[in-house]
C-alpha cells in the first residue's frame, strides 16, 4: 500500500501547489474514508505532514517580505498554548479507541463544512469585512481578537487537523480586510508551522503518528506541491474554489456517517 499512499500524497500536494488550500482537509478524510486509518492516527500523522510541507512555504514568504510578523505573534500566543492544553487534556481522558475516534471524527466534520463554507463566502467575507472596518472591531480590540482566533484554531487544528488553512485565512480577511491578500496567505503558512509542529509532536507523544506512513506521504507530495506551484497561474482561482469546496462539502458529510 505504500506507492497508493504516496500517489495520494502526490495528488494532495498537486491540489495544495495549484490552490494553497487542501491539505489536512483533504489528506485526514482521504487516510480514514479511503485507507481505513484510525482517525487519530491519521490526525497525527497529517499534522506532522503539515508543517515540513508548509515550513518551505513558510520560508519563501519570509524571504519575499510578506509575513505579518506581529499578527504571528499573536496567533501563536493563542493557538500554541491551546495545542498543548488540547493534547493534555486528551491525555488526562485517555479516551479509549472508540470515544477517541466519535471525537475526532465529529470534530473532523464540523471543521471539513466550516472550511468548505468559507472557501465559498470567502470573498463576501472580505468585502463585508472592508465595508464595516470601522463598525464591527475597533484597532484596541484586534489584538485581543486575533489571540482569540488563534485558540480557536490551534485547538480545532489539534484534535482534527483542519483549519489551519482555509479557516485561518478567511478570519485574517475578516480581522484584518486592508492587509494585502499575498501577506494573509503568508501570514497563515508561517503561523501554521509552529501550530502543527506542536501539535504534531503531541500525538506522536500520545502514539498516534504513523512515521512509515508519513514518509510515504511527503514522497508523493513534495513533487507534487512543486509542479503545483507551477501550474497555479495558469489555473483561474474562480474555478478551482468552488471544486474544491464541493468536495469538501461531500466529504464532511461522508464523514458524518463514517
Amino acid at each position: 500500500m505504500d506507492w497508493m499512499y504516496t500517489l495520494s500524497g502526490f495528488v494532495v500536494g498537486l491540489i495544495v501547489g495549484i490552490t494553497g488550500v487542501g491539505g489536512g482537509s483533504l489528506m485526514t478524510p482521504l487516510l480514514v474514508l479511503l485507507f481505513g486509518v484510525s482517525p487519530a492516527t491519521a490526525v497525527g500523522t497529517d499534522l506532522l505532514y503539515a508543517s515540513l510541507t508548509k515550513t518551505l512555504g513558510g520560508w519563501v514568504h519570509g524571504r519575499r517580505g510578506t509575513v505579518d510578523w506581529k499578527v504571528v505573534g499573536l496567533l501563536s500566543l493563542g493557538s500554541l498554548p491551546a495545542a498543548v492544553g488540547t493534547i493534555a487534556l486528551l491525555k488526562y481522558l485517555a479516551l479509549d479507541e472508540k470515544t477517541l475516534r466519535s471525537l475526532v471524527t465529529s470534530v473532523l466534520s464540523v471543521a471539513l463544512l466550516l472550511t468548505a463554507s468559507a472557501l465559498l463566502l470567502k470573498s463576501r467575507i472580505r468585502k463585508l469585512a472592508q465595508r464595516r472596518y470601522d463598525t464591527v472591531l475597533h484597532h484596541r480590540h484586534l489584538p485581543a481578537a486575533t489571540i482569540a482566533t488563534g485558540i480557536i484554531v490551534g485547538a480545532l487544528v489539534t484534535i482534527s487537523s483542519v483549519g489551519a488553512g482555509v479557516l485561518g485565512t478567511v478570519a485574517l480577511l475578516f480581522l484584518y480586510p486592508r492587509m494585502q491578500a499575498v501577506k494573509v496567505v503568508g501570514t497563515d503558512i508561517v503561523h501554521a508551522v509552529p501550530l502543527t509542529a506542536v501539535a504534531g509532536m503531541g500525538h506522536l507523544a500520545l502514539g498516534t503518528v504513523d512515521l512509515v506512513l508519513l514518509g510515504s506521504l511527503l514522497l508523493g507530495s513534495l513533487p507534487g506541491i512543486y509542479i503545483g506551484s507551477h501550474l497555479s497561474a495558469k489555473m483561474p482561482e474562480t474555478v478551482l474554489r468552488p471544486v474544491l469546496a464541493t468536495m469538501l462539502l461531500l466529504i464532511g458529510f461522508r464523514m458524518v456517517f463514517v
